[in-house]
């Protein structure tokens, strides 16, 4: 059993909090026969790993913040925790909610979106194995989305249904000689994006090193992803060009000699930032409490903080010092 100091901790975190979001999201098990040799397992390449490939081209673009879906990578699943007995990872989809417009069209702006990441990511580019599953549940949808009119109609016609423990899904052809196959229904969920932890550190080696540790301790729990990974540039309200938000430029440690309005602490080098949506508020406040706990006492990490509008933008706002009461 691992003792936490709680009150080193505390001294630690600055007394702020951070500001989160509903968010509309999809939660996604992809399997795939991954038929690596061994020169693949060591190779720092992943075209040749189709599981890891069709992950990381799926959520390598996080932008919410133009309109578009963010995701990231929950989990990897061994191949006795799927339903096919093949390799898996557990994908996360978000997309932004807002209680005052209508779900159906919010949801279906979603899947549009979503769809796109499944046919160019995954069906097209994974080597023709993939199996995605719906890993949300219907206890937790508010929306369902018809995989067919926007996926499975890749078959040209030719696509058609099968059925394996109760799931329906949607077999599409492909020229390689494998089926690609999807969960005819998909599920979605309304969940909290946007919780951040900031790491005020002594150099941009402690500033990565924190940022892997925190991660690390994150993954653990179940339902949350990191989907910007260690962020680098924060956010900048009330300045959206097309392109999205502007860096937070006073926490810009390389600018701290050259603006007025500089907010980075003498002896700062570096501000990694940790952005963290979740299923739930339960098990976003977990990741942050096993995170900030992971990294409390590296050497070079000067204060905890986290980022947030003045409370004016977010449904939620998560106080650092109460996830150690």
């Amino acid at each position: 059993m691992v003792l936490i100091d709680k009150e080193y901790i505390k001294e630690k975190i600055d007394d702020t909090f951070a500001e989160a979001f509903d968010g509309l999201y999809c939660r996604l098990l992809v399997t795939a026969e991954r038929g690596l040799c061994e020169e693949d397992t060591k190779s720092s390449k992943i075209e040749f790993d189709p599981l890891r490939f069709a992950a990381y081209r799926a959520t390598s673009t996080p932008a919410v913040v133009v309109g578009r879906i963010e995701a990231g990578i929950e989990r990897w699943l061994t191949n006795d925790e799927t339903p096919d007995g093949r390799e898996g990872v557990i994908l996360q989809f978000w997309g932004m909610y807002d209680k005052k417009k209508p779900l159906e069209e919010q949801a279906e702006n979603f899947y549009k979106e979503l769809s796109i990441r499944i046919r160019q990511d995954i069906l097209s580019a994974s080597g023709g194995t993939t199996r995605i599953y719906d890993w949300i549940g219907a206890d937790k949808s508010v929306y369902k989305l018809d995989a067919n009119e926007r996926v499975g109609k890749c078959g040209g016609g030719y696509e058609c249904y099968g059925k394996d423990n109760d799931r329906k899904y949607i077999n599409v052809p492909l020229m390689m000689g494998c089926d690609f196959k999807i969960d005819k229904t998909l599920n979605c969920g309304i969940g909290i994006s946007g919780a951040n932890i900031w790491f005020f550190c002594d150099s941009v080696e402690t500033g990565r090193l924190v940022g892997k540790e925190a991660i690390k301790a994150m993954e653990k729990i179940d339902g949350v992803i990191a989907s910007f990974y260690i962020c680098p540039s924060g956010s900048m309200v009330g300045n959206y060009p097309p392109i999205g938000p502007p860096t937070n430029h006073p926490y810009c440690p390389s600018l701290k000699e050259s603006i007025k309005d500089s907010k980075v602490p003498e002896g700062v080098k570096s501000i990694p930032e940790i952005v963290i949506d979740g299923t739930s508020l339960k098990a976003i406040k977990q990741a942050m409490h096993d995170g900030i706990i992971a990294v409390s006492k590296i050497e070079g990490l000067e204060r905890i903080s986290a980022g947030n509008y003045g409370g004016k933008l977010g449904a939620y706002k998560i106080h650092l010092l109460d996830l150690f009461k």
